[in-house]
């Protein structure tokens, strides 16, 4: 049991990132999501780069070897920002809210009151019902950045998530009545 009141699912997370004081890192299965996700992107970006390429270099023997770098290169760059997201996110629910960080060069670290949620979703796309996966979305009072959403949660520790902050959010309505 962790210190965030949720059981972390025993050889199901990765050792690479070690969290500091109770964040959670994602299950091992989020690492494929991420990886398949950012490379697809890349690779249409590496495609879509193909038709500048033939466009501003009309001779063939330029035009080979960099178009043939961008279908290698930009798929790999894709693949190693899926992994970096996918090491440095980290999430944690306390007794004040919802803790999630992202990021090792451009951290964010987001917090959630929960004197601020409003409603709680969970999103499960086809891939992420593929890996067992979900993404946690929780709306917050407010304007700025009323939604934060935690992608790549196990399904049920995003569901344990979701009922936790909703017992919150009923158990504050009524101590409101």
């Amino acid at each position: 049991m962790s210190g965030s009141g949720l059981p972390a699912a025993a050889g199901d997370h990765d050792d690479a990132a070690p969290p500091t004081e109770d964040w959670q890192p994602l299950p091992a299965r989020a690492r494929t999501l991420f990886l398949l996700s950012h490379g697809f992107t890349w690779a249409a970006l590496a495609i879509a780069s193909l038709i500048p390429v033939t466009r501003l270099l009309p001779d063939a023997l330029p035009t080979l070897p960099v178009a043939i770098a961008s279908l290698v290169l930009l798929p790999c760059w894709g693949l190693w920002l899926g992994l970096r997201r996918y090491r440095y996110t980290h999430w944690r629910l306390d007794a004040t809210g919802l803790g999630y960080r992202r990021g090792r060069l451009w951290q964010r670290d987001t917090r959630v009151p929960r004197t601020r949620v409003q409603h709680v979703d969970l999103k499960h796309g086809p891939l992420e019902r593929r890996f067992g996966l979900a993404t946690l979305v929780v709306h917050t009072a407010g304007t700025r950045d009323s939604a934060v959403a935690v992608a790549g949660l196990d399904a049920g520790d995003a569901a344990r998530l979701r009922d936790t902050l909703a017992r919150q959010i009923d158990d504050d309505d009524d101590a409101d009545a």
